[in-house]
């Protein structure tokens, strides 16, 4: 598969062949989901809690009788049954994260890269670059490339200004080529990855 590469100035900059190993896929849904849903329950803080009966501020002194009283042999205020008491099989901090094998984590990118591809929503530009971290500026020559809900892909290392400019800009995200996940990619409607960015992916996968 071939595609243009364009500069940010909107002007042609030669073409690049894709490798079709991984951006020629069939796109798999299922794949897909299991990676996003990896994703999202990995980064889950996971930090939700009550107290239960040893941790509320109530008295543990047995508050009745044991016999005589008319009704059941309660001890603790503690109990979950009162109120003010413990909360029972309430949520405690935990790990929300699963398993995803390494392979199948790889192959999720890779059908996510081709669903972009063959919905002609890939975009190549030679490279990711601003004189100035200026974002009214940038946001103009967006405007002209159509990129008003975009993931940008740089190289290894993100131009300083261009980071800056785009940080601002509403429903566009730019990550440098190793930050590159299935989540974001699919949360945005283009995706537009530099050359170097381009290189790296493909050398990621050989």
């Amino acid at each position: 598969m071939e595609l243009q590469v364009t500069t940010l100035e909107g002007k042609s900059a030669g073409k690049v062949t894709l490798d079709d190993a991984v951006f020629g896929l069939e796109p798999r849904a299922d794949l897909i989901q299991r990676m996003v849903r990896y994703q999202l329950l990995k980064r889950m803080s996971g930090t939700h809690d009550v107290k239960n009966r040893a941790e509320v501020a109530q008295t543990g002194k047995k508050f009745g009788r044991q016999k005589g009283g008319g009704g059941a042999r309660h001890g603790s205020r503690r109990s979950n049954i009162f109120r003010g008491g413990g909360r029972a099989f309430g949520p405690t901090p935990r790990s929300h994260a699963i398993e995803l094998p390494k392979k199948v984590r790889a192959l999720a990118l890779k059908h996510a890269l081709s669903a972009k591809a063959k919905a002609g929503d890939l975009v190549i530009i030679d490279q990711a670059t601003a004189e100035a971290p200026k974002t009214a500026a940038l946001r103009a020559i967006f405007g002209k490339l159509g990129f008003s809900n975009a993931l940008i892909i740089g190289g290894t290392e993100l131009d300083t200004n261009f980071a800056l400019a785009a940080r601002n800009i509403p429903q566009i995200d730019v990550l440098p080529a190793q930050g590159i996940n299935v989540y974001d990619i699919l949360r945005r409607e283009k995706l537009v990855l530099t050359k170097d960015a381009l290189a790296a992916l493909e050398g990621r996968f050989q």
